[in-house]
């Protein structure tokens, strides 16, 4: 019976030239992470695209993987910067304020995603945050990352994060409490 690797020693081999290891890899995580791309960007296509990137930079820069450090931490810092990247490059930043594109965006999200009329406003104040406030809600709530992973991912502290999470549920509330009124 073959010994199940750790994401760790996966990526260790993945480093040191072994390139079949990666697919590994993909299996455990193409899913959060499309997942992540898909809630924070509301385009099943981009998703799909943006987590292809993640592979292929992943492979890229398999070289600057530490001995060490947590691979999940890793590999969603590398989907910030895809994602940072993509919006940079595209100068597709929409302004908080522009309902009429997060309805187009929500529109186009199918059944599976948005179940109800209360989901669909929390995805809209969702998507109504700060874009590093919609990032840390994502992965601490939906993709279940603990605040450790997070703060790797971030390169700050614990507390850092603990304190932008409590003030990106508190401007969730207020989003979805205006949402409501309308």
């Amino acid at each position: 019976m073959e010994k199940t690797l750790t994401d760790e020693q996966l990526m260790e081999a993945v480093r040191g030239g072994e390139l079949n290891k990666a697919s590994q890899l993909f299996d455990r995580y193409h899913k959060h992470l499309y997942n992540f791309f898909v809630k924070i960007t509301l385009d099943r296509d981009l998703g799909h695209d943006l987590t292809q990137n993640v592979f292929m930079r992943m492979i890229h820069y398999k070289h600057t993987y530490q001995t060490g450090a947590v691979f999940k931490s890793w590999i969603f810092r590398i989907a910030r910067n895809i994602y940072a990247d993509h919006y940079r490059k595209n100068k597709v930043m929409f302004s908080d304020d522009n309902l009429e594109i997060m309805d187009q965006k929500m529109t186009a999200v199918d059944d599976q995603m948005v179940e109800d009329e209360r989901q669909k406003l929390l995805y809209i104040a969702l998507y109504k945050l700060k874009p590093e406030q919609k990032e840390i809600l994502i992965l601490s709530k939906f993709q279940k990352l603990k605040y450790e992973e997070i703060a790797s991912i971030y390169e700050t502290s614990v507390g850092a994060i603990k304190t932008k999470v409590h003030r990106a549920l508190g401007q969730l509330k207020e989003n979805y409490l205006e949402l409501e009124k309308i």
